[in-house]
C-alpha cells in the first residue's frame, strides 16, 4: 500500500481513513475489532475518531468510540507504531459550548489518553472554531502537549479558508506550532466547503487534507435512491438533504463508471477524493466486512480523466 505524506506532520498515511464514528454506535465491540482488523490486514493504518463520538445518541456521554479502540489497541492485534490515530477535542462536552481553551484541552487530553489506552495521540484536531477562545491560548496549550510527548502533531477540523489563514499568521507570529492538517467536508456533491480558497491555502501551505462525509452520509454508495430509501436510517435527516437534481445527476454517473471499472459507486466516490487536488486522503466509515471491501477496493481504483470529468460534472 503506497503511503501519503500528510503535511508536514511526519506521519505517513495510506489513502483511505477509517472514520471511527461508528464504534459504539453503529457497530458494536466486536463488528468493530473485525473491522479494525481486515482495514489494516488490507495494508491501511489510520483511525479518525474524537472524544464527542457518539454523545448524540440517547445515553451516551461521548468517548465510546475512543473506548473501543483503545480496547482493540491493547489487545495487541498490531503494535502502537503501527496505526496513526487521530482524534479530536473542542466539542460540547458537558460544558455547555464549543470549547478550545488551554484548561479544557489539558484536562480532555487526559481523557481521550485513557480512554484510547495509550501514551500519545499521533494527531489532535480542534474540532470546531471556538470563537471565544483566542488561536494563541489554543495553540499554547498544544505547544505544551507537543512538548509533553503527549501529541505528535495537531490539525484543524471545520475551519474556512479565513480562520485557517489567521490562525497559521498567529502560529508564525508567536513562535507556536502550527495546524499542519485540516479536515473539512468534501464529497461529489459538497464542494464549495474546500475547492477554491481553503484548498489553494492547503497545497501553498503543505497542509495535510482529510476529508469527512466522504460518501456523503451514505447518499454516495448508491443505496439511497429516494428519500423514502432513507426512512428510519441513522443518518435519515442528512441523507435527505442529496435528493435534488444535483444529487440525482451524481447518483447517474457513479452509476455509469460503476458500468466501466464495475466497481461500486462507494468505491468511486472515494477513489475520485483522492485524485482531487490537495486531498491526503478520505475518511469513510463502514459497519459491516461487505461495506468495507468497497472501501478497500476504493484505494487501488484507478478512474480515467474522462471518468474524472464526468463526476466532476455531474457534482459541478
Amino acid at each position: 500500500m503506497e503511503l501519503r505524506a500528510l503535511g508536514r506532520t511526519g506521519l505517513s498515511i495510506a489513502p483511505i481513513v477509517f472514520g471511527g464514528n461508528v464504534f459504539g454506535w453503529t457497530a458494536n465491540e466486536k463488528t468493530s475489532f473485525d473491522l479494525l482488523d481486515r482495514f489494516f490486514d488490507a495494508g491501511f493504518n489510520a483511525i479518525d475518531t474524537a472524544d464527542a463520538y457518539s454523545r448524540w445518541v440517547p445515553g451516551h456521554q461521548g468517548g465510546e468510540s475512543e473506548t473501543i479502540i483503545g480496547k482493540w489497541l491493547k489487545r495487541g492485534g498490531i503494535s502502537r507504531d503501527k496505526a496513526v490515530i487521530v482524534t479530536k477535542v473542542g466539542s460540547d462536552m458537558g460544558q455547555g459550548k464549543k470549547d478550545l481553551s488551554a484548561k479544557w484541552i489539558v484536562q480532555a487530553v487526559e481523557g481521550s489518553l485513557s480512554r484510547l489506552q495509550t501514551d500519545y495521540i499521533d494527531l489532535y484536531l480542534s474540532h470546531w472554531p471556538d470563537p471565544d477562545t483566542p488561536y494563541e491560548e489554543t495553540l499554547g496549550a498544544y505547544a505544551k502537549l507537543l512538548e509533553q510527548g503527549k501529541v505528535r502533531s495537531i490539525g484543524c477540523s471545520n475551519l474556512d479558508a479565513g480562520q485557517l489563514k489567521d490562525a497559521l499568521e498567529v502560529s508564525a507570529a508567536k513562535n507556536l506550532p502550527r495546524y499542519d492538517v485540516i479536515q473539512p467536508e468534501y464529497n461529489l456533491y459538497t464542494r464549495d466547503s474546500f475547492e477554491g480558497p481553503l484548498a489553494n491555502l492547503c497545497v501553498k501551505e503543505d497542509i495535510g487534507v482529510i476529508t469527512y462525509f466522504s460518501l456523503g452520509a451514505g447518499f454516495l454508495t448508491g443505496k439511497y435512491r429516494s428519500r423514502e430509501d432513507a426512512e428510519g436510517r441513522a443518518r435519515e435527516g442528512r441523507v435527505s438533504e442529496y435528493f435534488d437534481d444535483k444529487g440525482m445527476r451524481i447518483l447517474a454517473a457513479l452509476d455509469e463508471v460503476a458500468v466501466e471499472t464495475n466497481a461500486a459507486p462507494a468505491s468511486i466516490a472515494l477513489a475520485w477524493l483522492i485524485r482531487r487536488r490537495g486531498v491526503t486522503a478520505p475518511i469513510a466509515s463502514a459497519t459491516s466486512l461487505s461495506q468495507l471491501e468497497t472501501m478497500i477496493a476504493a484505494g487501488a481504483l484507478e478512474l480515467s480523466d474522462d471518468q474524472m470529468q464526468l463526476l466532476d460534472e455531474a457534482g459541478a
